[in-house]
């Protein structure tokens, strides 16, 4: 039988998802007392965008596994139809709840607080005033701009790293299962193969033992036949 992915799959869906709706809570939570260029509402929004992706990716992993068992046959796996239907559904599920907390995001952007097209593409920071959107941004702040840009980077290099450790996790759980399937039918046909051998070798001795009778009849029959003719 061969091995279904899906279970190792989904339990990691399941707390990423998990994880998302926490931050999903924290963000609306920051979104509705923090100002525009909150870096508090900056993190958060970050941190769940980088959440969604990760969960996305992952998505796209057991939706792979699904269409596996689908084009193999539910019954290669042990699986009925109404198990991979409700797969199915699951999957559906989870893309929804992406979409539902992408599009909060989403609508979360710097169109929530229109600024004047003369301002558009300036630092939140500098937007205050019409004298300090027209001088260039102090260096302190392209400084702190750049470092959470470089942050928020690592954080996502570091959950590609973690999602990419996490199949790579699953396809080696998968190849031990299937060395140690392999392993256990090896071990049927070196049985299979002594039980053969034991027949041939119990049938030669039977034939033997056949050959021995019949030539003792046949002496004793001769004997006999002797016997009677004088």
């Amino acid at each position: 039988m061969s091995t279904d992915p899906y279970h190792v799959v989904q339990q990691e869906i399941q707390a990423s998802l998990q994880t998302a709706s926490t931050l999903r809570a924290s963000f609306l939570r920051i979104r509705s007392t923090a100002h525009e260029d909150s870096e508090e509402l900056t993190w958060a929004r970050n941190e769940l965008k980088a959440t969604l992706a990760a969960l996305e990716a992952d998505l796209e992993d057991l939706e792979e596994s699904v269409k596996i068992v689908e084009s193999t046959g539910p019954r290669m796996f042990g699986l009925e139809e109404v198990e991979v239907m409700e797969r199915r559904r699951y999957v559906g599920h989870v893309r929804q709840e992406i979409e539902t907390m992408r599009a909060e995001v989403e609508s979360d952007s710097v169109d929530r607080w229109p600024r004047p097209r003369s301002q558009v593409g300036i630092h939140p920071s500098l937007s205050r005033g019409s004298s300090r959107a027209a001088s260039p941004m102090p260096e302190d702040d392209q400084a702190e701009w750049a470092r959470q840009e470089q942050e928020m980077m690592i954080r996502q290099q570091d959950r590609t790293i973690d999602t990419i450790a996490g199949t790579l996790s699953t396809i080696a759980e998968q190849a031990g299962l299937m060395g140690r399937e392999i392993g256990e039918h090896n071990e049927m046909l070196d049985d299979l193969e002594q039980g053969v051998d034991k027949s041939d070798a119990k049938l030669g001795d039977a034939m033997q033992r056949m050959k021995r009778f019949i030539r003792q009849t046949e002496g004793k029959f001769l004997l006999s036949c002797s016997v009677s003719f004088l």
